[in-house]
């Protein structure tokens, strides 16, 4: 035998192909390439569900405050626009002051003769004390032994016939002067109120942002003239975000702060999990619902007035025991849901089912699935309907 013909025949014996072996058939179909894979197999088990009551809210900053003007004037300033964002204890709108400085330069001008009357006065109190109006000789009645005599004999000749009281004048005489030491100081402190409520005023034409955030809404543009009240912007810290929500009475005997309760955001039907934060303590009269807001988690994909939905634990309502199954399990086709049921021979069989509430990070099956039948937990893009295992085919 040839070298040629050695070499050929060890090559066919190493692929495994022996001469004169029956043929063994072997096809390779797409089932073999995409199957159901067994560890994925799960059983369906009931839950308690329809204990729920699923209400509309509305999604709401964390913080939202309305900076109004706290009196009349032009607005001057404005911080940008909707949506423009700002820091804590930023200027976001100033009124004109001109009127305010005026009033202000003439209330320290007052506040300086106060203070000018204040000095005088404390230097006409010390004359009197030292040296009283009662204790200097009488110019009137002339000098020398005239003025000397009405000193000596005169006055106190008076005090002792009881036509005067040399002590009680001069007791009047320290008393008034110091009466004008004290309404000079009470002119000098009200010339200083009347600056400290200028500068007050001048403070409220300037509004200042109470936290960092964003401008949601403006209600004045530069150059409008704007009343006590009227408000001018409205901010919000859209970094954190809450669901606003009205729960009717009756539910309120089963949520307490702190509860996870399941949601749905109107952007893309997005689930998540929002906590209650804050329940009002007392119930709207009109309506008798209870204000509840449920913290979103951070980066969650809403904005401030959208539309949300949570579902409220119902502690008076039916519970019913229904299939549920995870959210992976479900196939869309078109909108039509179905899952896959694997039976005995290991073959994936397509079944539209009816779902109903959203339990937890799976949905409940009214309809179209058993309890202890298996399905597949995450069936792969493009399984369809009769394919099974590549080790079965």
């Amino acid at each position: 035998m040839s070298k040629k013909k050695l070499i050929a025949l060890w090559l066919i014996g190493s692929a495994g192909i022996a001469v004169g072996a029956p043929e063994q058939s072997f096809s390779v179909s797409p089932a073999t390439m995409i199957t159901p894979n067994l560890s994925s197999v799960i059983t369906v088990e009931s839950r308690a569900v329809g204990a729920v009551t699923t209400l509309g809210g509305t999604v709401v900053p964390f913080r939202e405050v309305t900076l109004s003007a706290q009196l009349a004037g032009r607005v001057v300033f404005l911080k940008g626009g909707e949506g423009d964002w700002f820091e804590n204890q930023q200027v976001l709108a100033v009124l004109g002051d001109e009127d305010l400085l005026a009033q202000r330069r003439a209330a320290v001008a007052d506040a300086a003769n106060a203070d000018f009357a204040v000095r005088n006065a404390r230097v006409q109190f010390s004359r009197e004390l030292y040296s009283g109006h009662s204790n200097r000789p009488n110019t009137d009645m002339g000098m020398g032994v005239p003025s000397m005599f009405d000193q000596f004999f005169t006055k106190p000749m008076a005090g002792m016939s009881g036509l005067s009281s040399p002590y009680m004048d001069r007791r009047a005489e320290v008393y008034g002067a110091g009466t004008n030491v004290e309404q000079a100081q009470a002119a000098l402190t009200r010339a200083q109120a009347r600056i400290e409520e200028l500068d007050a005023k001048l403070r409220d034409t300037r509004s200042i942002s109470p936290f960092a955030g964003v401008i949601v809404q403006k209600f004045a543009e530069v150059g409008d003239t704007v009343q006590p009240g009227q408000p001018i912007l409205k901010v919000a810290d859209t970094r954190n975000l809450q669901i606003r929500v009205d729960v009717p009475a009756r539910l309120m005997p089963g949520l307490q702060r702190g509860m996870i309760i399941p949601a749905k955001l109107d952007v893309g039907n997005t689930r998540i999990e929002a906590r209650i934060a804050q329940i009002y303590p007392m119930a709207d009269t009109q309506r008798h619902t209870v204000t509840v807001k449920l913290d979103l988690a951070p980066g969650s994909p809403a904005g401030p007035g959208m539309y949300a939905e949570v579902q409220m634990p119902d502690v008076g309502a039916v519970t019913n025991s229904l299939p549920v199954v995870p959210v992976s399990a479900v196939v869309w086709r078109g909108s039509l849901p179905a899952v896959f049921i694997v039976g005995s021979d290991n073959k994936a069989e397509l079944r539209m089912v009816r779902v109903g509430e959203r339990v937890s990070n799976g949905y409940s099956i009214l309809s179209g699935l058993n309890v202890g039948e298996h399905i597949l937990a995450a069936p792969a893009p493009g399984l369809a309907n009769g394919w099974g295992q590549s080790s079965g085919e």
